[in-house]
């Protein structure tokens, strides 16, 4: 007995092993905590020990242009009624040196406002977050914001937004709206006016009154509410590995494509002209007008209500659902 004790113990690993085991376990569960707080949709990255909040105001006609570009920090962009900028942050850093080391570098003249965020610390080492308000009227030229999430909210112009492992949230913008990031979702809620959005590794949520649509995301689905506008207004939309759902209040051009997922159109009985495939999977509508026209499970080309502006929904691996609202 004593003997196969002995053989056993053999393998029973020292303390040591077992303390390095459980260290590597313990890393290994942290890590993936670590990452998704660093990609926190808005306020990535703000972990620095030492702070110094900041504020300017700089004078900045209606409708001129703004812009700013930060790293490791995210951006609040809000309007009010006065022809001013006003800026309001928090720089961060590990230590005093680094800290003092982070300027804010503003240009301003009357017609146009810009800020940037300098130097631009590597992941987690240091940076600012932005709280600004903006005339209401204002052309946002190039908001950029790495390692950050952005918001933006009732600004009437250009609205322009890129981030880098963050979120985009836009609500009540009226007026031509890209916004793209990487790992990071995208969502714009009473916009009015043409919405060009992208995203990689994130979803797509959009509400639009009006204006073209053109959205796009990779490993992420896309939702979209289109109330009554311009049905000459062209919608496209296209995911890979994402659902794709939308619904209109009234028949407009569209064109949505996924890959190994399903679409969802909901639609009044008006006027379209509808053309739907998928492969290895089916097509189901509740009107009876596309019912009769189905070539096959995987395919249909009818039209609903004598016709109208085109629909056309494409999918693999997943089944195309239309139904009546």
């Amino acid at each position: 007995m004593h003997g196969t004790f002995g053989i056993f113990a053999a393998y029973l690993p020292s303390r040591g092993e077992l303390r390095m085991r459980l260290a590597v376990r313990l890393l290994a569960a942290v890590l993936p905590l670590l990452t998704l707080a660093g990609c926190d949709e808005m306020w990535f990255g703000d972990s620095g020990r030492f702070r110094e909040d900041f504020h300017y105001s700089y004078p900045l006609q209606a409708g001129g242009r703004f812009s700013i570009e930060n790293t490791n920090g995210g951006i609040e962009i809000n309007v009010w009624d006065q022809d001013t900028v006003e800026i309001n942050g928090t720089k961060y850093a590990p230590t005093e040196q680094m800290l003092k080391d982070i300027k804010i570098d503003v240009s301003a003249q009357p017609s146009s406002v810009s800020v940037r965020t300098v130097p631009a610390y590597h992941f987690r080492n240091g940076g600012a977050k932005y709280s600004i308000r903006v005339p209401r009227r204002v052309q946002l030229d190039r908001v950029v914001s790495s390692n950050g999430g952005i918001r933006v909210y009732d600004v009437e112009g250009v609205a322009r937004l890129k981030s880098t492992n963050g979120g985009i949230r836009v609500s009540r913008v009226k007026g031509e709206l890209d916004a793209r990031t990487t790992n990071g979702a995208i969502e714009a809620v009473n916009q009015s006016g043409d919405a060009n959005l992208h995203t990689t590794n994130g979803g797509i949520h959009v509400d639009m009154e009006n204006g073209t649509l053109e959205a796009g995301t990779t490993n992420g689905g896309i939702e979209a509410r289109l109330a009554k506008g311009d049905p000459s207004k062209p919608v496209r939309l296209e995911s890979t590995n994402g659902h794709i759902e939308v619904s209109m209040d009234a028949p407009r051009e569209l064109r949505a494509s996924t890959s190994n997922s399903s679409i969802e159109l909901r639609m009044p009985a008006a006027g379209a002209k509808v053309r739907a495939r998928t492969s290895n999977s089916a097509i189901q509508t509740e009107f009876d007008e596309l019912s009769r026209a189905m070539t096959s499970k995987h395919s249909l080309e009818g039209t609903i209500a004598g016709g109208g502006p085109l629909i056309d929904l494409a999918t693999s691996n997943g089944h195309i659902r239309l139904l009546r609202r």
